[in-house]
């Protein structure tokens, strides 16, 4: 079984850290809060470090997770694959689109996995809907329509909505689609945080295609729909529920889907790989081309105009 060490377990960390060790995967743990690292280091008997140099030079590992502030991302990630390990990033991979294309470019001179944490891509209703739609059973997909909202969460302070929120709903729309958006417009504004706390933006494939993404961290309710409107028929995805409904001239049906923990699956995925198995399903190379969108996303709510999104 791969070595995985885990560096931050703020937020999402500490659900890597019980997954990993559900997993028996989890080797080492990185923390700079000494409180923290005392805890779960106990909790999941792992080796603890308060110096990702340090872990990565001394452990054996085989890779990473790394779940520490955007800002980070670019350095601990670089300084991971330089000694030859695999990285898993959560998402955003980097603030901008040049820093991801350089970890991009370590990870293929080192001979590594860069893989970025979209995590809805491992949501089994909508793996279920890419087989749907790939098969064509609804004709021709027109137009993907994502609403994403819930109230700011605080402890996400480096970045606003589109680089936190909205990302995972344009990779899926990348995903679904099969191919890269050309143009965006989006408008955005603030209302209790730093950063922009909603947003929405159209996104604009080839032949017509359409993704529109509606974002906010200001309503109380926890929202996380997809809808996809095809030529014979429309389908709804309930992210929460994992529920898929699809609707066309025959009637209404829900297909039977196992229920399953997405993060674990997407950690399975990601170890599958270090051990030659599989290919990972989220590369570095998806990240920079979300990232991508993301900025310009943001350039057109400063412009209040269409943006291209340049290959």
């Amino acid at each position: 079984m791969a070595r995985i060490g885990v560096i931050g377990t703020g937020g999402w960390g500490k659900n890597h850290l019980r997954v990993l060790y559900e997993l028996e995967a989890l080797a080492a743990i990185c923390e700079i809060d000494k409180q923290k690292l005392a805890f779960y280091t106990k909790r999941y008997q792992a080796k603890g470090y308060s110096n990702v140099d340090q872990m990565v030079s001394e452990e054996k590992l085989d890779g990473v997770v790394i779940c520490t502030p955007t800002s980070t991302h670019h350095q601990i990630a670089s300084k991971a694959m330089e000694k030859g390990l695999a990285a898993f990033v959560e998402k955003p991979l980097t603030y901008s689109s040049s820093e991801g294309d350089k970890l991009v470019s370590l990870a293929k001179s080192k001979r590594v996995h860069l893989v970025v944490g979209y995590i809805e891509r491992f949501n089994p209703a909508v793996s279920e809907l890419a087989k749907v739609l790939e098969k064509g059973e609804l004709g021709q997909t027109l137009l993907l329509e994502f609403h994403r909202e819930n109230r700011w969460p605080p402890h996400i302070k480096d970045v606003g909505i589109i680089l936190d929120t909205s990302v995972h709903d344009i990779d899926t729309a990348r995903w679904l689609f099969k191919e890269e958006p050309k143009e965006v417009f989006a408008r955005t504004g603030r209302v209790m945080g730093n950063h922009e706390d909603f947003a929405t933006m159209i996104l604009s494939f080839s032949g017509k295609k359409t993704a529109f993404i509606a974002s906010n961290w200001v309503t109380p309710k926890r929202v996380r729909q997809l809808s996809a409107v095809c030529t014979n028929g429309t389908a709804t995805v309930d992210f929460i529920s994992q529920e898929l409904r699809l609707d066309d001239a025959s009637g209404t049906r829900i297909p039977r889907i196992e229920k399953q923990e997405p993060l674990t699956l997407e950690l399975r995925n990601f170890i599958d790989s270090v051990e030659g198995r599989t290919k990972p399903v989220v590369e570095g190379y998806d990240a920079v081309q979300t990232t991508k969108v993301a900025e310009a996303a943001l350039k057109s709510a400063q412009t209040e105009e269409k943006i291209v999104i340049r290959p």
